[in-house]
C-alpha cells in the first residue's frame, strides 16, 4: 500500500506546490453562511491519474501542469533546475514538483503516488502521479483506484514507445488495469514531440496512435466514446496550457491539454445514496483523522457513520476537503475526515467508512467473473490457486476454492461441461475465499467496490467483478 509519507502530503506539501493544509483547530472558523456559499460556489472534482511505462514523462508533465496552472512559482522551478543541474540530470527538474523523496530525485523513478491539485476554468483537479516501473505496480493500482479519469502518457522517442508497448512493457500493464480499476475516460497524450528523433513528426503520432487503438479496444475501451489523443512536450509545456503554435506543428488542430481535461464528461456519483468511503490512509492529529475518495453519498460534520468490517461507531469531528475544512462533501472528493469514537491503530487501508443505515456488507467469501490475462509460466489456474487480490483500497491474499462454469467468450454465456482448469485468455465463474475480513460490493450494484485484479509474483494475471456476496 501506499505509504504514510506521501498520503500525507494531502497535509503537508507536495514540492511547494501544496499550501500547508494543516487547519488549526484555535483559527476562527469562517461563518456558517460563508461555509455553505463556499460549498454551492465549488468547482466539479474529478481525480486524474498519470499512468504509463517508466521514463514515458508522467510526473514531468504532472509538474508541468502545476507551474502553468499558477501553482508553483518561478523561483521554485529556478531552486529545481539547480538541484537537478547538480545531479547531472538536467531535463528531470519538472518531476522534482512531483517528486518530492530524494530516492525518487536520485534514480528519476516515481515510487509512492504524488498527489496534487490544480484548477482550469470549470473543474478541479487532483493529479495522482502513478508509479510506472514494474515494481512498483501495487502503488500504482492504489492510485488508479481512486480515480474518475486516466492520463496516459506515451514517449513518441525513437525506441522508447517501442519498448513501453512491448510484451512485458508497463503501458500495457496499466491500460489493462485503469480499464479494471474503472478509469472509464482515457487521455492518452503522446509525449516528448520535441524530440530530435521526433520533432513534432505526424508520421511518428500516426503510428503510435494506429498500433495503440487495436490494443486499447482490445482492452475494453470504446475508443470513440471515450479515449482522445493528443500530442504534446511536457518538458517544454507545448500544447498543454495552450494550444500548439502552427510553426510548430501546422497538422494538429485539436485541443489543448488543459481543454481536453476541461471537456471531459463522467457520469455523475449519487450524493444520496448510502455514504461509502475506502480508506487509504490514516494517522493521528488531534484525533484520528482517515484519508478516502468519496464513492457515494454525502458527508456532514456531526454525522453518526460505521467504520467496516468491524462495526465501530464513530462520529465525524472535522471535514477537510484539500485544505479547506467544510461543513459537508459529496461522492467524488478527496478528503480528511477527523473522527472520534476510535483509535487510529484499530484501522487498516481498506476499511470503508460507511452509513449506519445501510453498511457496506463484508464478507470472507465472494463469488467472481474473472478474465485470465495472463498466468505465470506453467501455471495452472484451479481451485487451490492462490494469489494477491486488489480492490479499491484493500490488499489482501486469497484462494480460488472452486470454478463454477467457464463462460463462452463468443455467446457470453454459460458452457456446459464442468470444468476442472483453465489457461490464458479464459473467462470463469469461480468462488474467492480471503484470510480476512473485507468491504465490497456487487458489481451490478456498486461497480467502483465490485472490481479487483488478482496478482502473483509482481504480475497481474487476472481481473474480474464480484457477481455475488457469499
Amino acid at each position: 500500500m501506499v505509504s504514510d509519507s506521501k498520503e500525507k502530503v494531502e497535509t503537508h506539501s507536495t514540492g511547494s506546490a501544496q499550501v500547508d493544509q494543516k487547519v488549526k483547530e484555535k483559527d476562527i472558523p469562517p461563518l456558517e453562511d460563508d461555509l455553505e456559499e463556499m460549498e454551492l460556489d465549488r468547482k466539479r472534482h474529478l481525480n486524474v491519474v498519470f499512468i504509463g511505462h517508466v521514463d514515458a514523462g508522467k510526473s514531468t508533465t504532472g509538474g508541468q501542469i502545476l507551474f502553468l496552472s499558477g501553482q508553483v512559482d518561478d523561483r521554485t522551478i529556478q531552486k529545481y533546475e539547480k538541484e537537478a543541474k547538480d545531479k547531472s540530470r538536467e531535463s528531470w527538474y519538472m518531476a522534482y514538483i512531483m517528486d518530492t523523496n530524494e530516492e525518487e530525485r536520485v534514480k528519476g523513478k516515481t515510487v509512492e503516488v504524488g498527489r496534487a491539485h490544480f484548477e482550469t476554468e470549470t473543474t478541479r483537479f487532483t493529479i495522482l502521479d502513478a508509479p510506472g516501473h514494474k515494481s512498483y505496480v501495487p502503488n500504482m493500482i492504489s492510485g488508479a483506484s481512486q480515480a474518475d479519469i486516466g492520463v496516459l502518457v506515451i514517449s513518441a522517442r525513437k525506441g522508447e514507445f517501442e519498448t513501453g508497448y512491448e510484451r512485458g512493457g508497463q503501458t500495457r500493464e496499466h491500460v489493462q488495469l485503469a480499464k479494471t480499476l474503472g478509469v472509464s475516460k482515457l487521455l492518452v497524450v503522446v509525449n516528448k514531440m520535441d524530440d530530435p528523433t521526433v520533432n513534432w513528426s505526424k508520421e511518428r503520432y500516426d503510428e503510435i496512435e494506429s498500433k495503440m487503438i487495436p490494443f486499447l479496444k482490445s482492452s475494453g475501451y470504446n475508443v470513440k466514446k471515450d479515449v482522445q489523443f493528443l500530442p504534446i512536450s511536457g518538458l517544454l509545456g507545448t500544447n498543454m496550457k495552450t494550444r500548439v503554435d502552427n510553426k510548430s506543428c501546422p497538422w494538429w488542430t485539436g485541443p489543448c491539454l488543459f481543454e481536453a481535461l476541461d471537456s471531459i464528461e463522467i457520469t455523475p456519483r449519487d450524493p444520496n445514496g448510502p455514504f461509502r468511503m475506502p480508506i487509504i490512509d490514516k494517522f493521528k492529529d488531534m484525533g484520528t483523522v482517515v484519508m478516502g475518495k468519496v464513492e457515494s453519498g454525502s458527508i456532514c460534520e456531526g454525522d453518526s457513520l460505521l467504520v467496516m468490517p468491524n462495526k465501530a461507531q464513530v462520529k465525524v469531528v472535522a471535514v477537510y476537503c484539500d485544505e479547506d475544512k467544510v461543513r459537508r462533501a459529496g461522492p467524488g472528493e478527496n478528503l480528511r475526515v477527523r473522527l472520534s469514537g476510535i483509535e487510529e491503530e484499530d484501522i487498516i487501508s481498506g476499511f470503508v467508512l460507511s452509513s449506519v443505515a445501510k453498511p457496506i456488507p463484508a464478507v470472507t467469501e465472494f463469488l467472481a467473473q474473472l478474465q485470465i490475462l495472463e498466468l505465470l509460466d506453467n501455471a495452472i489456474f484451479t481451485a487451490g490457486y492462490k494469489a494477491v487480490l486488489h480492490i479499491h483500497a484493500v490488499v489482501e491474499e486469497c484462494e480460488i476454492v472452486e470454478l463454477l462454469q467457464q463462460i463462452d467468450p463468443r455467446t457470453r454465456r454459460p458452457m456446459k461441461k464442468k470444468i476442472l482448469f483453465v489457461k490464458n485468455g479464459a473467462v470463469v465463474v469461480c468462488r474467492i475465499q480471503v484470510n480476512n475480513m473485507i468491504c465490497i460490493e456487487k458489481f451490478s450494484e456498486f461497480a467502483q467496490l465490485g472490481r479487483f485484479t488478482l496478482r502473483t509474483e509482481g504480475k497481474t494475471v487476472a481481473v474480474g467483478k464480484v457477481t455475488d456476496l457469499a
